[in-house]
């Protein structure tokens, strides 16, 4: 790049980022956008059961192969990177609890839900960065959407309680009949969607089980619901769909011989741990007294065949999971379908995830439909931290920065179905539009003032 051009990124780059807390008026809102997640749905949970509503979805728009979600392959921390784009290490929602390990304090997931701290620590959500360029947002029970980022609240949110019946067929019609008011009366631009099922049902009676089918059914019949609610809203040709989930599941081995139980590894006590966070599934973390960690690490390492230990700068680094401040020194996960005990052996659940991404149990399901994709297109398998720039490309606003690529899912998109960002609109006099947070500049443009341009010199250098 010519130092002409570098001084013209770097204005343009400053330009942007002062304006980034106000918020951009819109003068053509791009198409509006439903975002439906269906809790723990398996990638294959619609071939054992007829699902004709998601086999319609498919042959009116996109249906992946199957989506690998990010690892740890647990509720809170997989539904925020879909809406960051960012691998959970960067995004630091670690784990379905809240913990302090200094205080000792773990909190259950739907408490943590409404803990501002454990979520705003440095990535913005989709919300807030669409509503900063103009956009009205809305979460419904979304995991994520009920607290403030950087002071900045979604506009309209729901949270549902600690004793929510996540099985009400009903509640569940309500609850579209609702997100579809936000979305005509309201007005919102983007709506995240909640349900706490097929997970609920899969933990309860396992994944093979013949309620799983049931809710599985139970589902289909809801996308039903949802896709002729849109219709009768006369959203049709207004509003892209997505139905997508967070993780799979795999049936617990609880009768095993080989059970994974810390109370019975030789030479190991809890005597040397500071802080322990077992006995949550598949995977823990550990903080051993001070100057016993070299100790710990050498009796866990090879204590158990199906029980993988890692001191934390040694853990797989195609995890994306273990650099970030919230991770202890060690950190484990066990085998598909073995849990990890820790004090006590106790198992109620037949059904789990938080197993490694790349187990095929763990993976999940995506589908879309509406004005913006291609109809009867199946693609193969990608990462969910792919889906936040689909999003923000559906929307038409530009991302934060995050770890996905805004190439990977451009396939399913009709050719000429997006408009451009808030910030950038097409124009003769065009120099490269630069998100936030990145170095380089991406394939869109702004306008510019005259002062700024070049006489005989191309916009793009070199």
């Amino acid at each position: 790049m010519t130092h002409s051009g570098i001084l013209l990124a770097v204005t343009l780059a400053t330009l942007l980022t002062a304006g980034a807390g106000a918020p951009v008026p819109r003068k053509d809102p791009a198409k509006k956008l439903l975002l439906v997640s269906f809790d723990g749905f398996r990638w294959d949970y619609d071939q054992d059961v007829d699902t004709p509503n998601l086999d319609a979805m498919a042959q009116d728009g996109v249906k992946a192969r199957y989506m690998t979600p990010a690892f740890v392959t647990l509720t809170s921390p997989c539904h925020f990177t879909l809406v960051t784009g960012k691998y959970v290490e960067n995004h630091g929602v670690v784990h379905n609890m809240f913990y302090n390990v200094t205080s000792k304090v773990k909190l259950p997931y739907y408490t943590t839900l409404g803990i501002q701290g454990w979520w705003d620590n440095g990535s913005v959500p989709i919300w807030i960065t669409a509503q900063r360029q103009g956009l009205k947002a809305g979460s419904f029970f979304y995991p994520g959407g009920n607290v403030t980022y950087q002071g900045e609240a979604v506009s309209l949110s729901r949270k549902e309680g600690a004793l929510h019946n996540y099985k009400d067929e009903e509640e569940w019609r309500t609850n579209v009949d609702t997100v579809m008011r936000w979305l005509t009366e309201e007005d919102l631009a983007l709506v995240t969607l909640y349900f706490g099922e097929p997970d609920s049902t899969g933990h309860r009676y396992g994944p093979e089980s013949p309620e799983r089918k049931e809710m599985v059914k139970q589902v289909d019949r809801t996308v039903g619901y949802l896709r002729d609610s849109i219709e009768r809203h006369n959203l049709t040709g207004s509003l892209n769909l997505i139905v997508t989930s967070d993780h799979g599941m795999t049936t617990v081995h609880k009768t095993a011989t080989d059970l994974v139980e810390f109370h019975k590894f030789p030479n190991f006590t809890f005597q040397d741990i500071e802080f322990e966070l077992l006995d949550y599934g598949p995977n823990g973390m550990l903080i051993p007294k001070e100057g016993l960690l070299e100790k710990v690490y050498g009796v866990l390492k090879d204590a158990h065949p199906r029980l993988h230990v890692y001191k934390k700068e040694e853990f797989p680094e195609s995890f994306h999971y273990a650099n970030n401040s919230r991770i202890t020194p060690l950190l484990m996960y066990s085998d598909l379908g073995y849990v990890i005990h820790g004090r006590w052996s106790v198992q109620f659940n037949r059904g789990e995830h938080g197993f490694d991404h790349r187990a095929m149990d763990m993976k999940t399901i995506f589908r879309a439909a509406g004005p913006s994709f291609k109809a009867g297109l199946e693609v193969e398998p990608f990462e969910s931290i792919h889906v936040y720039e689909l999003l923000c490309q559906l929307l038409g606003i530009v991302p934060e920065a995050n770890d996905g690529h805004p190439d990977t899912l451009k396939p399913m998109l009709r050719s000429g179905s997006l408009s451009q960002p808030s910030c950038c609109r097409a124009s003769s006099e065009t120099a490269p539009c630069i998100r936030p947070g990145l170095a380089t500049p991406v394939l869109a443009t702004i306008p510019l003032p005259k002062f700024m341009l070049q006489t005989n010199s191309p916009a793009h250098s070199s």
